[in-house]
């Protein structure tokens, strides 16, 4: 195998966390909606999902705020309405109606779910220690919620540059873990 010097800038694209996820949130009765793909599952009980969100980002002040919000896992088929809310800021316009997104009530959380994602995480802050250097804010997943119809869903993998992966074939290995 040759191997050639890969661009550091490009470290992430072999290091991408999970699926691309959009992440709701509520403040002063207005919802907005994000798209992210910097995550990690951190905990298993309670779950505890670490994520970046840049004070640049018109939903930083919501989170920080509030400390609660949704993550919202959507599948290919609305792949251009992800992408949209992730070109967009909610700073401008009101993402759910521009890009065509229902809202559902959440039952833990004030910020609203996502009746077009397969699966709705309910989560609340738990830990900031690390919001003020690198945006990294740890939720704890207090109500969740999954079509459970689905067995393969198609989640969406960011690759950079607007390039994503759609998950596929679904392999089971020999495993210790229950």
């Amino acid at each position: 195998m040759a191997r050639r010097a890969l661009s550091l800038s490009k470290v992430y694209q072999l290091l991408e966390p999970g699926p691309v996820v959009l992440l709701t949130t509520a403040r002063n009765g207005r919802p907005n909606v994000m798209t992210m793909s910097w995550h990690t599952m951190m905990e298993f009980e309670p779950p505890l999902v670490g994520c970046v969100v840049s004070d640049r980002n018109y939903s930083f002040a919501a989170l920080k705020a509030t400390r609660e919000c949704a993550i919202n896992v959507p599948e290919r088929d609305i792949a251009d309405k992800v992408v949209a809310c992730g070109n967009a800021s909610g700073r401008d316009i009101d993402k759910f109606a521009a890009f065509g997104l229902s809202t559902a009530p959440a039952s833990r959380v004030a910020a609203p779910l996502i009746r077009e994602c397969f699966a709705n995480l309910e989560c609340r802050v738990v830990d900031t220690r690390m919001v003020a250097k690198y945006g990294f804010f740890v939720l704890e997943v207090v109500a969740a919620w999954a079509d459970r119809s689905r067995k393969a869903p198609q989640t969406l993998h960011h690759r950079g540059y607007g390039t994503f992966m759609v998950a596929g074939e679904t392999v089971r290995l020999t495993s210790r873990m229950p």
